[in-house]
């Protein structure tokens, strides 16, 4: 147990000051009490050995020999008791490692011929041998020869299994001392020394013990067997080969655990091939056979047992390999062709062993396994693959991928960095294959340094083809590596000539491949082409160098480059390339932009209008994503371009791409529309874009020619609003999706200024569509958006905002009828309020939020977008950004001041301002959500939202529907739930549920916020009975004592009503109720309304609660109990048993502030009881208090008061009172104030020695007077003391208190006259 394991860390902490004191003790305690439960015996014992293994240098010769003889005794006393003679046993063991001599001559006293010995005397002698090799192999010999002749004794399977294990440990000890002579005390032991005994030790164990039927016996004499083996003459051991080996084979099929017998094999086979045995080849076959069954057998890592195993049988093969390696390699290439996956996964793992362990073996066999590797490679399975890797890297480190056909290993490996994420069943997951494949061949690139000419740069061709795509960034990676590796030791390889064949057209291709960012590959791709940017071009080395680092610009690297036909060539090689991404439509999409760009600088028309042609007839028109991506790539272009690319759009919208085709009975017109349809948005974004794109002081002159003009030839009302269907969603979304750390980047700035641009150019587009057309739907949600981000901390980002807003607001107007130079002074003088955005101050930017929501969305916000906006607002509340949080509020509050009363048909319930009450029951749900929002909720209240909350406290009928749906929501709700506690402390801790704290703190908090409404909040409501189970995290103090003061007459009802709570099981309303009932024995109310009695009682029963709060909070109740009702403080007296008083101290020691410790010294100071225990107890807690209010002057005044008491209760009839008395006058000494004195307790007031009371008054009252000549007079309190010691019942007071006095007056001359005789008459 727990107190077990303490009290044993205890012992051992004395054990090593004083070991042997310690030892002679336990040794007493274990020969005095012999029926000393088992349990605690080997606690004892355990203690014993821990003592004496790590302090065996400081004991000395006498207990050695003593505690030898208990452990001897110990072990052997009665039958087999494993925990207890083991314990013994292990005492023995610590202490022989440093005195063997004395250890063997009580074991072998114990070890006679003729006798079969005690079980645990073999075992003793098994671990002894392990644990002091070199002390015990001396003995060895004689031991071996005792034993021999018990080996026919032994009958029941427990003395046959350890005699077998001794036998083991014996001869692995042996095989350890031979194998280190130089360190040996003698080196003159030979292996022939002990031959004759193990033989014949063998003849038994092997001929009768290895039939045994008990399978822990057999494995046991297979582990002898196998040890045994290497210390047996040659000739004996070449004799049993032929049956040694079947038999051990046999053990197989016999026994599930297969770890200890392949680890005797092993051993059988080492001892026979280090002899040379030629019998052994006979056996080759079967072994083979048997070998491969069991290294093919699945290896469970999480079983250490299977992991040994699998390694024991490699270690057999490799054995093997140094004497047969031809037969043993063609036995595993054989193998190799089975297609069981088993088989092979078995027997490549034997070929990675041989590989690495038997190098100059495999020399020769090189390219039979090169060319046998092959079959594998082409298996389907993962785990296979896997295992062919793991081969693949051993044949890299010995020089095999540099032989012929070792690209072709590395095409495999290659081939597998770009497998797809995808997961298999039952079976290795692509993702983790492809991993594994990514490290090795960070691996070879890093390690293996032969390989560098191998892989450079035929890596590089990997780049290009599109199968191998998923594979960039490992490749890229290695090259990298390679690269810079050649380059700084400026080896001549390391420059490429791109212009031979094959490699011309790799360069453009590849600028494309690596300038695409996404999944991982932008860093390793920018850093492979600043390598090869000598060999790509030679203008190119020094641009990037400076461009890489930070950002690549292919416009840049372009105009650096300035070769237009090298330009043109590349924009044809991309274009070239494009199907090949139909399966990457994100990367396809990024190299329609790369086309773009370097459009813009080609300076061949003719090139450009091809390659547009191009791209507008292969384009997929039914994929969304390749629509943006063709429609930026020609936006691009039109930046160089603008005539050629609006005239190659004008000839696309007029080509048969916007024709129909025929169909029987037209039976495929729908299919024929959404096709013409999808090619229209096509055209109509390419448009967008090259007005966005194009120069400014080209593209106005163009648009009401050449682009608004073609867009209204192609829009359809059926699509309508094709601008808000591709841009403002997907604006919408991006300020969605806003990060929290967005502050370090310009992202939101940059999404605001785009929302901006692409809704700005649409207001001049609306004028050009039917009147008729759908309304503005998105007003509401956008708004919501956008709005709160005025108060954004980037000022960037606010200006932004207020731009996107005034953009709104007029192609509201624009869709409500109003002409295209309409000017609303309304919506203009937002131009105003965007100059108080530049303020810092976010008080001015609150205001200025509700400005705008007052003057302008209050008005121009169509009412069924109302809705919309406000549950938008609600959103806001939780936005990342705090400041963002309070413009919703403030957002909320100003539109349902100004447009409440359009909410009045969704309010569920009534209320003298109906428009707060929906969405003050809405942000109750709503922030009930998260722990996160709950927080966020606390944080608003300081501005806006406790309005809402005073507003609901102020009205009576509100106040009791809200906490009626509060209580019903709560009453359904577990409080807490346990979670995992950090890591360091471990166990659980309670958390509040969400939707618990979130309801239940929040109401109360915000009402509390003001007494006045607390007030009337009290007085309104009627239904304490139902706080029962509601009280958790809900009540606060301010809320206790509002309530103590105007809600006397309701408080009978509610502490019957609490009452039953105190023994909830849920320790968060046990908690909430004590501190409810600890505040209200503060007040005076409480005895007025006689309540006393009941809370003190709840208070008294409440000290022994598991909970420390709880124990606390009934700790401070007392406490209050003598300034609530201090007439009280006597009658509690009477309560305050020994238990108590314990209890409250376990409390004190958990929780104890200055102000506790003030109350609970009127509970201490009472040593005046009759009552023994409570006397005592009192006097105890004087002196533990001491510990936390020795700072204090009101603990400093008690403890001058009651010395005279504590002095005379040192003769008190009790002596646990004396004790008490003893200890408290020890602990609170330094308080007096006399070094004299302190020093007097410290050394005269011991527990456990008697006290001669006159002479010690009389040497106090000398050091009394003494530290006090300096004074006029002794202090009062020494003089008059607590005078009620005269009238508490106890004889012997009055008159000890007269022997005091009198003491006092004999040796002072300056004690006034007035306070003796003060004293005397009192």
């Amino acid at each position: 147990s727990k107190v077990q394991e303490q009290v044993r860390k205890s012992m051992l902490t004395l054990g090593k000051q004083q070991p042997d004191r310690v030892l002679a003790m336990c040794q007493d305690y274990l020969l005095k009490h012999p029926k000393l439960v088992v349990s605690h015996r080997v606690v004892i014992l355990q203690t014993i050995e821990l003592i004496a293994g790590c302090s065996i240098e400081e004991i000395s010769s006498p207990r050695i020999k003593s505690i030898i003889s208990l452990a001897s005794e110990e072990m052997t006393r009665s039958k087999v008791i494993p925990d207890w003679q083991q314990a013994a046993s292990n005492i023995l063991v610590a202490v022989g490692n440093k005195h063997i001599n004395d250890i063997m001559e009580e074991i072998l006293s114990k070890f006679q011929p003729g006798v079969l010995p005690h079980f645990f005397v073999v075992q003793t002698l098994a671990n002894l041998s392990d644990s002091n090799v070199y002390g015990m192999v001396p003995f060895l010999n004689a031991i071996l020869g005792t034993m021999l002749p018990m080996l026919s004794m032994a009958k029941q399977d427990n003395m046959k299994w350890v005699f077998s294990s001794a036998l083991c440990h014996f001869s692995d000890s042996i095989l350890e001392y031979l194998a280190n002579l130089d360190k040996a005390p003698d080196p003159t032991v030979r292996k022939d020394t002990f031959s004759t005994e193990i033989c014949a030790a063998f003849d038994i164990l092997f001929n009768n013990w290895l039939q045994s039927r008990e399978s822990k016996l057999r494995l046991t004499v297979a582990e002898a067997v196998g040890s045994m083996c290497h210390l047996m003459s040659s000739d004996k051991l070449e004799e049993q080969i032929p049956k040694l080996i079947p038999a051990i084979l046999s053990l197989y099929k016999k026994n599930n655990e297969h770890y200890i017998i392949s680890k005797s094999l092993c051993q059988v086979l080492d001892a026979s091939l280090s002899m040379g045995s030629r019998i052994l080849e006979t056996q080759l076959d079967n072994l083979l056979i048997v070998l491969h069954q069991q290294v093919s057998a699945p290896v469970d890592y999480n079983n250490p047992p299977t992991v040994k195993n699998h390694n024991e049988v490699l270690r057999c093969f490799s054995l093997l390999a140094n004497s047969f390696p031809d037969r043993l390699v063609m036995f595993v290439l054989q193998k190799l062709e089975n297609s069981n996956e088993r088989s092979r996964m078995g027997s490549l793992s034997v070929l990675r062993h041989l590989i690495n362990s038997t190098t100059s073996t495999m020399e020769s066999k090189k390219l039979l396994i090169l060319a046998s590797i092959r079959q594998p490679m082409a298996d389907q399975s993962n785990k296979v693959k896997k295992c062919v890797v793991q081969v693949i890297s051993a044949m890299a480190h010995h020089g095999y991928l540099e032989l012929e056909g070792g690209e072709l290993l590395v095409r495999f490996i290659v081939q597998h960095c770009a497998l797809p994420d995808t997961y298999q069943v039952n079976s290795l997951c692509l993702s983790a294959l492809r991993t594994i494949c990514d490290n090795t061949l960070h691996l070879l690139t890093t390690t293996v340094g032969r390989l560098a000419d191998v892989l450079w740069p035929k890596l590089l061709y990997y780049l290009t083809p599109p199968q191998y795509s998923n594979a960039t960034t490992p490749l890229c990676k290695s090259l990298i590596v390679l690269g810079n590796k050649k380059k700084n030791n400026q080896e001549p390889s390391f420059n490429i000539d791109f212009k031979q064949e094959g490699r011309r057209h790799w360069c453009k291709v590849q600028l494309y491949r690596m300038l695409y960012v996404s999944r991982g590959h932008g860093m390793p791709s920018l850093a492979l082409l600043q390598i090869l940017s000598a060999s790509i071009h030679p203008k190119t080395e020094s641009l990037w160098e400076k461009e890489i680092p930070p950002l690549l610009l292919l416009s840049k690297t372009l105009a650096t480059i300035d070769d237009d036909k090298w330009v043109c060539q590349l924009a044809a090689e991309a274009t070239r390339y494009l199907p090949t991404y139909n399966l990457a439509l994100e990367e396809k999409s990024f190299l329609y932009r790369c086309i773009g760009v370097t459009l813009q600088q080609c300076f061949n028309k003719e090139v450009v209008k091809k390659q547009l042609q191009e791209i507008l007839l292969t384009a997929r028109h039914n994929d969304a994503v390749e629509r943006e991506g063709v429609a930026m790539g020609i936006g691009l272009c039109a930046n160089s371009h603008l005539e050629g690319t609006l005239a190659k759009l004008d000839e696309f919208g007029k080509s048969d791409a916007f024709k129909k085709s025929p169909s029987i009975f037209n039976l495929l017109k729908d299919r024929n529309d959404v096709e013409v349809e999808k090619v229209k948005s096509t055209l109509i974004l390419c448009y967008g874009q090259v007005a966005l794109n194009a120069p400014p002081e080209k593209i106005l002159n163009r648009i009401d020619q050449d682009i608004l003009r073609c867009i209204s030839k192609h829009f359809n009302t059926k699509f309508s609003d094709p601008f808000s269907c591709c841009y403002v969603h997907t604006v919408q979304d991006f300020i969605k999706a806003e990060p929290a750390d967005s502050m370090r980047t310009p992202v939101r700035h940059l999404v605001m200024n785009t929302c901006a641009n692409l809704l700005y150019p649409s207001v001049c587009f609306f004028c050009f569509l039917d009147q008729n057309m759908v309304s503005f739907h998105n007003l509401g949600a956008l708004l919501g958006r956008l709005s709160p981000r005025c108060s954004d901390p980037h000022p960037a980002v606010r200006a932004a905002a207020m731009d996107c807003i005034y953009s709104l607001l007029y192609i509201q107007l624009r869709y409500e009828g109003f002409a295209l130079d309409y000017k609303d002074e309304a919506v203009d003088s937002l131009l105003l309020l965007k100059d108080k955005l530049e303020n810092p101050d976010y008080s001015v930017l609150y205001k200025t939020c509700s400005d705008l929501t007052k003057v302008h969305q209050a008005k121009r916000l169509p009412q069924q977008q109302l809705t919309t906006l406000v549950f938008m607002l609600f959103e806001g509340l939780v936005d990342s950004q705090t400041n963002c949080c309070r413009a919703s509020s403030v957002i909320l509050n100003t539109l349902l001041k100004n447009r409440g009363g359009g909410l009045q048909e969704l309010v569920a319930i009534t209320c003298m301002q109906p428009y707060l009450t929906k969405p003050l029951v809405t942000l109750l749900h709503l922030y009930r959500i998260s722990t996160h929002r709950a927080c966020l909720f606390l944080s608003l209240s300081v501005f806006w939202t406790c309005e809402m909350w005073m507003a609901l406290g102020a009205d009576p009928i509100v106040a009791n529907q809200i906490i009626e749906m509060v209580m019903e929501k709560i009453l359904i709700m577990a409080p807490y739930v346990e979670m995992k506690g950090p890591m360091l402390r471990g166990g659980t801790t309670k958390v509040a549920t969400n939707q618990s704290l979130a309801v239940s703190h929040k109401t109360f908090t915000d009402i509390s916020s003001s007494v006045d409404e607390l007030k009337g909040l009290v007085r309104s409501i009627h239904m304490f009975q139902g706080i029962r189970y509601n009280c958790s995290f809900v009540l606060k103090c301010v809320v206790y004592r509002a309530m103590a003061k105007h809600a006397g007459p309701r408080l009978p009802a509610i502490v019957e009503c609490l009452c039953p709570s105190l023994n909830n099981i849920y320790e968060c309303q046990r908690v909430t109720v004590t501190a409810f009932f600890s505040e209200l024995l503060n007040h005076h109310v409480v005895t007025e309304l006689m309540l006393i009695d009941v809370l003190m009682n709840n208070m008294m029963e409440r000290i022994s609660d598991p909970c420390c709060a709880v124990r606390m909070l009934s700790v401070r109740g007392l406490g209050n109990i003598a300034i609530g009702s201090p007439e009280k403080v006597n009658i509690l007296a009477h309560f305050h048993t020994y238990k108590c008083t314990h209890s409250l101290w376990a409390t004190v020691q958990l929780h104890c502030s200055c102000r506790d410790t003030h109350r609970l010294l009127l509970l201490a100071s009472l040593p005046h009881q009759e009552n023994d225990e409570i006397r005592c107890a009192s006097i105890h807690l004087m002196g533990n208090l001491s510990k936390f209010g020795s700072g204090e002057p009101v603990f400093k005044d008690q403890i001058h008061n009651v010395l005279v008491s504590l002095l005379l209760h040192l003769v008190d009839p009790n002596p646990q009172v004396v004790k008490a008395c003893k200890y408290a006058m020890r602990v609170c000494a330094p308080v007096v104030g006399s070094e004299q004195i302190t020093t007097m307790f410290q050394n005269h007031l011991h527990d456990d020695k008697s006290l001669h009371y006159g002479e010690f008054i009389n040497d106090l009252t000398k050091h009394l007077v003494r530290d006090t000549r300096m004074k006029t007079s002794i202090p009062a309190w020494l003089v008059v003391g607590k005078f009620a010691s005269f009238q508490n019942g106890f004889g012997f007071c009055p008159f000890l208190f007269s022997v005091l006095l009198h003491k006092l007056f004999c040796i002072s001359s300056i004690i006034s006259v007035q306070q003796l005789c003060s004293s005397c008459c009192t």
